[in-house]
């Protein structure tokens, strides 16, 4: 009696082991690649200083929540800030701003003013701000 070995079945080449390594080569250069834009050029941002005391002179405009403005701790119109700081500036060429925003003022509040102190020539603004309780002093 005559044995045979039943008819062997070729397998066709499956794709999927192919599918896997480039989902994860997909996977891996997502990860490593830069999401964000970056400048043609070197940019330097300024360093926070917190923990040290406020200069001392000048202007100081507060900015509330609801986007109500004070010079020196007065109330003022939106129209008479250029003036104000106009005639603050006269005074003295050097001035230093200080602008101290609610926590919770919308930045359409806040930015009209730095664009005011550029257009009336302050070379100085100090943007005050409250150091994180997680910071050591």
């Amino acid at each position: 009696m005559k044995l045979t070995r039943p008819a062997r079945n070729t397998q066709s080449e499956t794709i999927i082991a192919l599918i896997d390594v480039v989902f994860f080569l997909l996977v891996f250069f997502m990860l490593i690649g830069r999401m964000d834009a970056t400048a043609p050029f070197d940019v330097d941002p300024p360093v926070a200083v917190s923990g040290q005391d406020m200069p001392a002179g000048g202007e100081t405009l507060s900015v509330s929540r609801a986007g109500e403005v004070a010079l020196n701790g007065v109330a003022i119109g939106t129209d008479a800030i250029a003036e104000s700081l106009a005639a603050a500036l006269s005074r003295d060429p050097m001035l230093r701003l200080r602008i101290n925003a609610h926590r919770d003022a919308d930045l359409r509040h806040v930015l009209p003013l730095i664009g005011l102190t550029e257009t009336l020539g302050i070379r100085d603004v100090v943007l005050v701000v409250t150091p994180s309780r997680d910071s050591a002093p």
